[in-house]
């Protein structure tokens, strides 16, 4: 009898455990000896649980830093690498690939076929080009639409596995003290608190399969809501990419965002309003020649603050949305964009006060130099993040990520928060493409 395969699979804590339940769990014909983990500082060191892991794994798997790969590799006998994390530039997936064979192993990308889940209910999907292009904000539409014609709909989040994950085989967070009572991250909070401020509950985990079974009991629709540039978990019925018209040429140089672009019946440039033509015609152009059947349309992201006179000729610090700025590339987000709208006397460079992990964000994502990133992954970064605001000599924290930071962070200066809602001004709208989702979902509405 032939030995098991072994496996590594370089994930960051989301879809890598996601891969490893549908294809090889409890697979005789494969070992995995590790998950590898980037992108998401303090999450290596963990294992992945044995009761997770199923009957082949009695002491569980471990994770371990990408960094040592081809040291891992040559350790362990690798036959196989699998990547299973998203947010790449096909030069960094070039780059892993040359590592993984010039160690000696073979290399493979899981894809859609093997790895999204069948649907019972009709699937709407919310997908990216790249991290901070605006997904939340055109779920958040989606789920207006569909709920304003009386269906009862789930939102399923891709996973962001960075907790004790025997506590996330299924999660359903209704309240915003669910959020408190399973002390979440500041990324998992700014996925989920949206969604929990309008009433509605937002599903996510480890276990998509056993997700999905208690979403379909308890709704008429599915959302699937992608993080980073991710394809769905979930079968889609009707998929919404959205392209950022601030960072023109991810749509053809992201993975696996041009994969959702391809994938795509419908596409949503955003950010028009902030972005010069060249730079719109340069993104839809891209669009037409990957994917000549979706319909486009080109949407505004509208910044609003409740109080514009607390920015006005102030001294402001400048707080994002951490995954957006760091591996997403963007060098800001609407907390910026906040700032200038409304008049901001000083944008202070943060750099100078920051202290531990933020401090080493800046080392490793030069590029966001005039923000903060709100990372907050475990109780000390989130020590840090605090540490870091006290010190910046402003007057007022700007805050662009989705979340009250308030109730994260105890801080001795105000903070405004950044709301920004997507509006279509050309191309379908947002019920014409809800239309289109229904009609093709047909078949599955009339079971």
């Amino acid at each position: 009898m032939m030995r098991p395969v072994r496996v590594l699979i370089m994930g960051a804590g989301g879809r890598d455990f996601h891969n490893f339940n549908v294809v090889y769990r409890d697979n005789p014909s494969f070992r995995v000896v590790a998950f590898t983990a980037t992108q998401i500082p303090g999450i290596v060191g963990r294992r992945y649980p044995p009761e997770l892991a199923g009957k082949l794994y009695p002491s569980g798997i471990p994770i371990v830093p990408e960094d040592l790969l081809e040291e891992y590799i040559r350790r362990w006998g690798v036959d196989l690498v699998v990547l299973s994390y998203s947010d790449l530039t096909y030069r960094e997936v070039g780059e892993r690939l040359s590592r993984v064979l010039a160690a000696g192993a073979s290399f493979k990308i899981l894809g859609p076929r093997e790895t999204m889940l069948p649907s019972s209910k009709p699937v709407i999907a919310v997908t990216a080009v790249k991290t901070g292009a605006g997904k939340s904000s055109v779920s958040r539409a989606v789920l207006k639409e569909l709920r304003g014609r009386g269906f009862r709909v789930a939102p399923i989040r891709h996973p962001m596995a960075y907790g004790d994950l025997t506590k996330m085989v299924v999660q359903k967070f209704e309240t915003l003290e669910d959020l408190d009572r399973y002390h979440v991250t500041v990324e998992e909070r700014e996925e989920y608190e949206h969604y929990l401020r309008q009433g509605i509950p937002v599903y996510a985990g480890i276990d998509y399969g056993k997700i999905l079974a208690l979403a379909e009991r308890e709704a008429d629709v599915i959302l699937w809501d992608g993080g980073n540039n991710d394809w769905p978990f979930i079968e889609p019925d009707y998929v919404i990419a959205v392209a950022d018209a601030l960072r023109p040429g991810l749509e053809a140089d992201a993975f696996p965002g041009e994969v959702n672009v391809r994938m795509a019946d419908h596409v949503i440039v955003n950010k028009v309003d902030q972005a010069p033509r060249e730079n719109i015609d340069r993104v839809v152009a891209n669009i037409k020649r990957l994917n000549p059947s979706a319909s486009i349309s080109l949407a505004e992201s509208r910044v609003s603050v409740e109080d514009p006179g607390m920015i006005k000729g102030k001294r402001v610090v400048v707080v994002e949305d951490s995954p957006t700025v760091t591996h997403g590339g963007a060098p800001y987000g609407a907390g910026l964009v906040a700032a200038r709208k409304y008049g901001a006397g000083e944008i202070v460079d943060p750099r100078p006060y920051a202290v531990g992990v933020i401090r080493r964000m800046y080392e490793e994502y030069p590029h966001m130099a005039a923000v903060v990133p709100s990372t907050g992954y475990t109780p000390e970064q989130i020590r840090d993040l605090e540490e870091t605001l006290s010190s910046i000599p402003a007057d007022v924290i700007v805050s662009g990520t989705p979340i009250d930071l308030s109730r994260i962070v105890n801080v001795d200066k105000p903070i405004v928060r950044v709301i920004y809602e997507i509006n279509i001004v050309e191309g379908p709208s947002m019920s014409e493409v809800v239309d289109r989702f229904l009609e093709k979902a047909l078949p599955k509405l009339n079971r």
